[in-house]
């Protein structure tokens, strides 16, 4: 039984204005459920009675218990209760509610979780089945392919980065039209490569379809299944998926955005998405306020460089209101590590004068007691420094990026 969740969340410095919507592994699993992918048997409880109960109806030969959390790491977690693992095997169905009543109502601590732990209000009750191979296979969109790709290899069950750059040969691929979808022989090829003989071969090719069918149906952007499996009753099950979804399509998929776990999300990430603003907690003492990911990269980056460390920041986006700058810096301003805040825009379809009126009005109502320090460049930017330079506030205006972080360091340290 492995311990990873269904919608993992991988961030990079390449993607870090980038929210991904947050399921538990039982609704990952739902949705697979619902499109006819073969999972294991599973119910989920939220008291120790109904996981009792849940481990009597499922009548398996052996019982897997998991916490249900975002974070991963949970077999290796630590409860607060004092039982160790947030994963239990068990042949009893009386031993599922005794762990699920120490697991309830219990912060689990793992390496990915904050050091005071998640609390645990859900827990998923299935039946474990043994695995005699393991197998990768994903879906995903591939822009140098212009639509889907199904990528497949016979060693799963592990990280795929590696199977690639030890073993390349193992790794396949295979574009899908995304007009005609994926062929009978498409997904019988990638079968046979994934190592399933036989009768198993039309199972899996089966199991890839409806993969396939699910990846439409929520406008995914990527179906991952590490494992998919084979068991030694001759089933191909998907142990285990990770699903990443379009934000663009939340319009049309209200149900599967309506299950977004948003109870162990920064509570500053949350109020800076009602207002259409992205922000990255950091672990500094300068807050950056820009309009871009790679401009806002960019301005951590040489703030580092001059010495100073940011505490966070926050991207505007391209339709931006006065509305969102005032909200923007009362978000900066509550961070009690913030000793600075540096506005680094460059106005493209970002109104210069639109964030200087923003910015005047933010440090007169909050009363701004930080330095702050403004490089703006782009559209109405004359207009955008007489706004600021008429305003008589104490703003240090910067000529360029590496100016405006000079002066960001240079007012912390004084």
């Amino acid at each position: 039984q492995r311990d990873s969740n269904s919608n993992t969340v991988h961030v990079s410095l390449v993607l870090l204005m980038e929210r991904w919507l947050n399921l538990q592994e039982y609704q990952s699993k739902k949705l697979m459920q619902e499109s006819g992918v073969a999972v294991q048997r599973f119910y989920v409880a939220d008291t120790a009675s109904e996981a009792l109960e849940a481990a009597k109806r499922l009548n398996a030969k052996e019982i897997v218990l998991k916490a249900q959390i975002l974070a991963g790491g949970r077999g290796k977690g630590v409860f607060d209760s004092g039982l160790k693992g947030g994963v239990h095997l068990t042949k009893d169905p009386a031993v599922v509610g005794e762990l699920a009543n120490k697991m309830l109502g219990f912060n689990l601590t793992t390496k990915q979780t904050p050091k005071e732990g998640v609390k645990v209000k859900t827990v998923m009750v299935a039946e474990a089945l043994d695995i005699t191979r393991e197998t990768y296979f994903a879906i995903l969109m591939d822009r140098s392919c212009n639509g889907p790709v199904m990528v497949g290899s016979p060693q799963g069950g592990m990280d795929i980065e590696e199977v690639a750059a030890s073993t390349p040969e193992l790794i396949f691929k295979e574009a899908i039209d995304i007009f005609e979808g994926v062929r009978d022989d498409q997904a019988l090829r990638m079968a046979a490569n994934l190592g399933f003989k036989g009768a198993l071969q039309r199972q899996a090719a089966d199991q890839i379809k409806r993969l396939y069918d699910l990846f439409l149906k929520v406008d995914a952007t990527q179906v991952e299944v590490n494992p998919l499996g084979e068991t030694p009753e001759g089933q191909v099950v998907c142990f285990d998926a990770k699903i990443n979804f379009d934000d663009n399509a939340e319009f049309r998929q209200k149900s599967v955005f309506a299950m977004d776990d948003m109870t162990e999300a920064d509570p500053t990430e949350m109020a800076a998405a009602k207002w259409d603003l992205k922000y990255i907690g950091l672990d500094g003492n300068i807050a950056c306020f820009v309009n871009g990911a790679g401009l806002a990269m960019a301005t951590c980056d040489i703030i580092d460089l001059h010495g100073g460390k940011p505490a966070n920041f926050l991207d505007l986006g391209g339709g931006v209101k006065e509305k969102q700058v005032y909200e923007a810096f009362k978000l900066l301003t509550a961070d009690p590590k913030v000793e600075a805040i540096l506005v680094n825009i460059f106005g493209g379809i970002v109104n210069c004068a639109i964030i200087a009126n923003g910015i005047t009005k933010a440090c007169r109502e909050l009363e701004l007691k930080v330095p702050l320090v403004v490089r703006l460049e782009g559209t109405n930017v004359h207009e955008a420094k007489r706004i600021l330079t008429e305003s008589g506030l104490p703003i240090l205006a910067a000529d360029d990026l590496d100016d405006a972080a000079k002066k960001a360091v240079a007012a912390i340290k004084k």
